[in-house]
């Protein structure tokens, strides 16, 4: 399922998801905030909290003591982040003159320090390179898996598209809820997404929701960069650990696979 943001977002915080209101399969609160310089956004409540600063400059204060976030952009610069166990209220409060975070929450009764991700914390990688005519290269950020963070309910990256390239390819699903926010370079740009069955349009500050077990490949259209910040819900018993592929699809990997029939080939 797509949300469409119409408009750029407002001064304040924007929900998206919520835990026990609408949307509440997907299992997490998931907003957008937007604040301005000297703007203080409190954060109380009783769940695991991440904070990913999109962009600007900002300070997060909790347990006595206040770190800064800066990140210039969302295209060039790597995650900034801070998560927090539920018994920590969390300040946060504006720096640059707009800053952009997503805020995430899920239920989590495990006791664990609070944790800031940043520069050598985030694992960034450039996949998809060697096979396919380099059809699916892009940046990947990974702050928080089964591997980096074991204490969490909340599985978070970033992937940086590069134009016309596609990611979630070779079609893949899993068990878990997982949200994807976008946003393009330049605003106008578009993507497309299949979910399952259907055929989804993708576009700036859009959110879209996946359901378990429902495949979700996508291609940024040539021209414009794709940025989506991925959130995936452990399940209980069930962490993600890696997605399910589509077997029919699987062959594109393969050392060797030939791309295009030879001329006798394809009549049919």
């Amino acid at each position: 399922m797509k949300i469409h943001q119409q408009e750029p977002f407002s001064i304040g915080y924007h929900p998206i998801t919520e835990l026990n209101g609408k949307y509440r399969e997907m299992m997490m609160d998931f907003g957008i905030l937007k604040i301005s310089a000297d703007m203080e956004f409190e954060d109380n409540l009783p769940l695991e909290r991440v904070f990913v600063l999109l962009y600007g400059e900002i300070e997060v204060e909790f347990n006595g003591k206040i770190v800064k976030g800066t990140r210039p952009t969302y295209t060039n610069d790597t995650i900034w982040s801070v998560n927090l166990p539920k018994d920590i209220p969390a300040k946060l409060r504006g720096i640059a003159k707009e800053s952009e975070i997503a805020v995430i929450r899920t239920e989590n009764e495990r006791d664990f320090m609070p944790v800031i991700r940043a520069q050598d914390d985030i694992v960034e990688e450039v996949r998809g390179q060697g096979f396919m005519n380099e059809a699916g290269t892009r940046i990947v950020r990974t702050a928080q898996d089964v591997k980096l963070s074991p204490e969490s309910n909340i599985m978070f990256g970033e992937d940086m598209h590069y134009p016309g390239k596609w990611s979630g390819f070779p079609s893949h699903s899993h068990a878990q809820p997982e949200i994807y926010f976008y946003k393009f370079y330049p605003q106008n740009g578009f993507g497309l997404l299949r979910l399952g069955e259907e055929g989804v349009l993708l576009e700036h500050n859009d959110t879209v929701l996946i359901e378990p077990n429902k495949v979700h490949p996508q291609v940024a259209a040539p021209g414009y960069a794709m940025y989506y910040l991925w959130v995936i819900r452990h399940l209980e018993g069930n962490p993600y650990i890696k997605p399910d592929f589509d077997p029919q699809h699987l062959w594109v990997e393969q050392p060797g696979a030939k791309y295009w029939p030879d001329s006798c080939e394809g009549k049919a």
